[in-house]
């Protein structure tokens, strides 16, 4: 069962001041609304949960820029592809770092991480899960978004394609559930998306 999902921005330009990383999409799974009745302190669980997926985001960052400084290119030769051209992830930088009790989630999380080009993608998992699913899992997410939403297309705003995002992982992380998928199944659910998106 993934925890969280998440999109947020990698600084990759050379030459250009570092800003600060930003969370352009996120999704928590579970018992995601908070009911204001029965939980006063509503606003506050949910300024709490912002901050634990922004801390998840700044540490893919910046192992994700570690392993772009570890691999001896220049950064320019990580961004050799034009962003309308079909998304390869073969060599796109990814791995997994463990989040211990209290920092920031209650319990141990595994995260998995990729970054293509200038955006990152990152899925929280409980500690004993499959990470050769999960990693598989969010490989396959990033694909179809990438594919599906243009995400790298000049003038693309994560932000305004949250109702997008959210039918592509209904198909292929419904609830979180993490799941083996083959080819077959991962092409039916791939039509099933683009129906979904309107194309």
């Amino acid at each position: 069962m993934a925890h969280a999902f998440l999109i947020h921005t990698i600084q990759c330009r050379p030459g250009h001041e570092a800003g600060p990383c930003r969370v352009l999409y996120s999704r928590v799974f579970g018992p995601e609304r908070l009911d204001e009745e029965r939980c006063p302190d509503a606003e506050r669980e949910h300024l709490r949960r912002k901050e634990q997926i922004l801390v998840v985001a700044r540490q893919a960052e910046s192992a994700c820029k570690a392993h772009q400084q570890a691999s001896g290119k220049p950064p320019s030769e990580h961004l050799i592809q034009l962003p309308d051209e079909p998304v390869s992830l073969q060599d796109a930088p990814s791995g997994v770092f463990r989040l211990p009790p209290g920092d920031p989630f209650s319990e141990d999380k595994a995260v998995l991480w990729l970054g293509v080009q200038c955006l990152g993608f990152a899925l929280v998992c409980g500690p004993h899960e499959n990470l050769m699913v999960a990693e598989s899992t969010l490989r396959l997410l990033a694909k179809e978004l990438l594919d599906h939403l243009r995400l790298l297309s000049s003038g693309s705003d994560v932000v305004l394609k949250g109702d997008k995002i959210e039918v592509v992982l209904g198909k292929f992380l419904p609830h979180g559930q993490l799941r083996f998928l083959n080819d077959q199944f991962v092409l039916s659910l791939a039509r099933e998306a683009s129906a979904a998106l309107g194309k």
